[in-house]
């Protein structure tokens, strides 16, 4: 096996390495924010330019992840062409800047911990940046029960899904993909304002999001059999009775797994721009909610997010092998 064919599986983990060390701090600069940035001037123009609100979102949806792709085809292209190192030090970064685990799991474990101090009008404030629902009101037990439900959603669009398509299709479309994800998270609701703008790239979201949120009903029920704490079938058995029962294609997959995992009940009722929604119940409720999930999810996460790796690399590897030999 040549060292060129084994470079992605070390740029994949040294990028994962360096997430799970640093994260994303506030102060440097990060691809999504740029990213971000575009999609408001992108809409601004596509409101201005098309008077069909689909045909808007249409060219949004189509524009951002193709510009995102295409800079970072260029990076690549032009730090290999200087050197081999150098490309492989690009896609390195353009991987990490795609993975979002220990991101995640400080702004879940400070919402915990402004639980512990008992102040919960802090916590529902530190929820607001990690979550789309209104946080206002919110009770001990709902701050919970949300920050458990966007541990287990960004389990997949910000670590799982990342992984695989950095693994399988390499750094560029890793980071396309990140772009579909923000377009979704900014531009992906189904109120009135974004209904229409915004349907077709909440549609790329649940596309590429497929696979990877059903790997959960392998890789949760694996990585609680790993934990003390962690109830492996139940994971699988909950994922497998309930992750259809959410309103997405996809965010019940992962939310069953963890609910099954904690052995509590997810779902039930919130409210986004002062508007109620009721949301499918996830899980059985074998106990009352308590705020040490937040940091049985955040565990629960760390290992899944470590099995990705482990089971993308080696299936990449895997496949290295596979085409030498043919």
């Amino acid at each position: 096996m040549s060292t060129c064919a084994l470079s992605p599986i070390f740029v994949l983990a040294a990028a994962w390495l360096l997430d799970a060390l640093i994260g994303d701090p506030e102060k440097l600069p990060h691809p999504v924010r740029a990213m971000g940035a575009y999609i408001g001037w992108l809409e601004k123009v596509a409101r201005q330019c098309f008077e069909n609100k689909r045909s808007a979102g249409v060219f949004i949806g189509t524009c951002v992840p193709a510009t995102v792709y295409f800079c970072a085809v260029g990076v690549i292209m032009l730090c290999s062409g200087i050197s081999s190192w150098l490309g492989a030090i690009a896609s390195f970064f353009v991987i990490y800047y795609c993975l979002a685990t220990r991101c995640l799991s400080d702004e879940a474990r400070a919402i915990l911990q402004q639980l512990r101090l008992g102040d919960v009008s802090a916590a529902r404030q530190r929820l607001s940046r990690i979550v789309g629902r209104d946080t206002a009101q919110l009770t001990e037990g709902e701050i919970v029960r949300a920050t458990v439900e966007t541990v287990s959603e960004n389990t997949v669009d910000g670590i799982i899904s990342p992984l695989f398509y950095a693994a399988f299709c390499g750094a560029p479309l890793a980071m396309a993909f990140k772009a579909v994800s923000t377009l979704d998270s900014m531009i992906g609701y189904k109120n009135e304002k974004y209904r229409d703008l915004g349907c077709f790239s909440a549609r790329c979201d649940d596309v590429l999001n497929y696979i990877p949120a059903r790997l959960c009903l392998v890789l949760v029920p694996l990585a609680s059999f790993l934990l003390p704490s962690g109830r492996s079938r139940p994971a699988f058995t909950t994922g497998m009775r309930d992750g259809r029962n959410s309103p997405s294609p996809n965010s019940g997959f992962p939310e069953a797994c963890f609910a099954g995992s904690l052995g509590i009940q997810l779902g039930g009722q919130c409210a986004y721009g002062g508007a109620i929604s009721h949301k499918p119940l996830i899980g059985a409720k074998d106990r009352e909610i308590e705020i040490d999930d937040i940091q049985r999810a955040v565990s629960l996460m760390w290992i899944v997010s470590a099995l990705s790796l482990l089971l993308f690399t080696g299936a990449f590897f895997m496949i290295t092998i596979i085409r030498g030999c043919s």
